[in-house]
């Protein structure tokens, strides 16, 4: 069926058309005065998501903020928002709302539970799609009820986010108030701990005995290594006296004592010389001579025993000198490490009271802050332009109606004129009968101008004289139409 055999069935059934047209436009318009009419007030809301938090100073990063509309839209959607407006509209002590909901339910339920379910029905809600702002709408029979239910849900929206904001911050201080008490009795134990131990000790926390200790086992050490030195030097030197002459020994030689004996007993000795080529043995001047000279030699050897027996007793004193200054080494490593180990151990103690102290601060700050979080009044959401009643009525839309339904009036009638033609198939063109005896068509005498219109005319003068059958003149009828 090609567009020309539509618009042939449309014009053979225009009838049929025009009547759906009428009845539907009609239908429309009668529907459209007699249902009621509703309104719809809109409040208006600005959602400062870009700004910082003034108690955290958090900021909501740009790339969450169209999840973070579309949750606040759920929230005013939300049965809880509902309920909160519910209650400030006190529905449930009204005795119409009651009779209402008992004709409505039968008392099975809770009134603000279906009251609630019941006003989201009538909620309409629309995000901005490139600003933070966000339209509650509200339909209803009455304005000024439109108007009220509209900034009803407002209101009930900013306390709900005001509450999903301060109720954490309500719990999290409950609970940072709680753990405080412990924490503090974890620093006040690290710090008796670390006090007593600093007293059983005797160790300050500014002490610097540690460094006084580290200087005298230095000082000990150097002690020791000079004495270790003298210990090896006179030590070798009495050795030399006992493996050699005591006379030619260093000590006795740089004796100045000896020295000057030896230097009279050169003296005595050339006065004893001269003395015996001159007198003998038994003279006088001769035996003092050779006491002089015996007496000189027995003070250098006298002399020179000491000065050997010195030199001993100077290794010897070295030796216990290394001895004593070796044991007080020991001695004083062994308070060295036991004071490190005091000081290790008091430093462990410092971590914890300072770590303990630590966390207590950190508790005690979030705390705080958590605390005025709980206290807090302020939100990021205002209303930007409350709900006013509307004077004119949203719905129905009488012209939007009129219009969509010549629309569908058309629609219907076109397609009730196909279905009729389909359900009774009649010859209304060429094409049809071409379709119809499934034969080639030789001539449309509806397309041929002149020749046309006079073999029409030969036909009406033909059938005027002579009348055809019944079965005859319906073909010439349609080749004449």
């Amino acid at each position: 069926m090609n567009f020309s055999q539509i618009l042939s069935i449309l014009a053979a059934r225009k009838g049929i058309l025009s009547w759906v047209f009428l009845v539907t436009v009609t239908t429309t318009i009668i529907i459209s005065l007699v249902l009621p009419k509703t309104y719809t007030a809109t409040a208006s809301l600005v959602i400062d998501s870009k700004g910082a938090d003034p108690v955290t100073g958090f900021m909501l990063p740009a790339t969450l903020m169209p999840g973070y509309m579309a949750t606040q839209v759920d929230i005013i959607q939300s049965h809880n928002v509902a309920l909160k407006v519910v209650d400030k509209l006190d529905v449930a002590s009204s005795p119409l709302a009651k009779s209402q909901f008992e004709k409505a339910t039968k008392g099975e339920g809770d009134i603000r539970d279906w009251y609630a379910d019941l006003f989201l029905q009538n909620l309409d809600v629309h995000p901005s799609r490139e600003s933070s702002v966000i339209e509650i709408s509200y339909k209803g029979a009455d304005p000024k009820f439109a108007a009220s239910l509209a900034n009803a849900f407002a209101q009930a929206y900013i306390n709900t986010n005001l509450q999903l904001k301060i109720e954490p911050a309500k719990q999290a201080a409950i609970w940072f108030d709680q753990e405080i008490k412990g924490l503090r009795q974890n620093v006040e134990i690290a710090q008796q701990k670390l006090s007593a131990y600093q007293k059983e000790h005797g160790i300050a926390s500014s002490d610097d005995r540690l460094d006084i200790e580290t200087g005298r086992l230095n000082e000990l050490s150097n002690q020791l290594v000079m004495a270790q030195a003298q210990t090896y030097d006179s030590t070798s030197r009495h050795s030399q006296l006992k493996r050699g002459v005591e006379s030619e020994a260093p000590e006795v030689l740089a004796n100045s004592l000896i020295q000057g004996l030896k230097s009279q007993l050169a003296q005595a000795q050339n006065k004893l010389m001269d003395v015996s080529q001159h007198l003998g043995n038994n003279h006088p001047q001769y035996q003092a001579a050779q006491a002089e000279v015996t007496n000189l030699r027995n003070l250098i050897n006298a002399e020179t025993a000491k000065t050997s027996s010195s030199v001993g007793q100077t290794a010897r004193v070295s030796k216990q000198r290394e001895g004593e200054i070796k044991a007080a080494l020991a001695a004083q490593k062994e308070h060295v490490l036991k004071f490190k180990s005091e000081r290790d151990e008091m430093a462990v103690l410092l971590r914890e009271a300072e770590s303990a102290q630590r966390i207590y601060d950190n508790a005690l700050l979030r705390f705080g802050q958590t605390n005025m979080e709980s206290k807090s009044g302020q939100t990021n959401i205002a209303i930007l332009n409350p709900a006013v009643p509307p004077i004119k009525h949203s719905s129905p839309r009488i012209t939007l109606n009129i219009f969509l339904s010549i629309i569908l009036g058309m629609l219907l009638g076109t397609g009730i004129a196909i279905a009729s033609e389909v359900l009774d198939r009649r010859v209304r063109s060429a094409e049809d009968l071409a379709q119809l005896i499934d034969l080639p068509m030789l001539a449309d005498l509806n397309n041929t101008a002149k020749n046309a219109a006079g073999v029409l005319s030969k036909l009406r003068q033909i059938f005027k004289k002579k009348p055809s059958s019944e079965h005859t003149i319906p073909k010439y009828q349609l080749f004449a139409k």
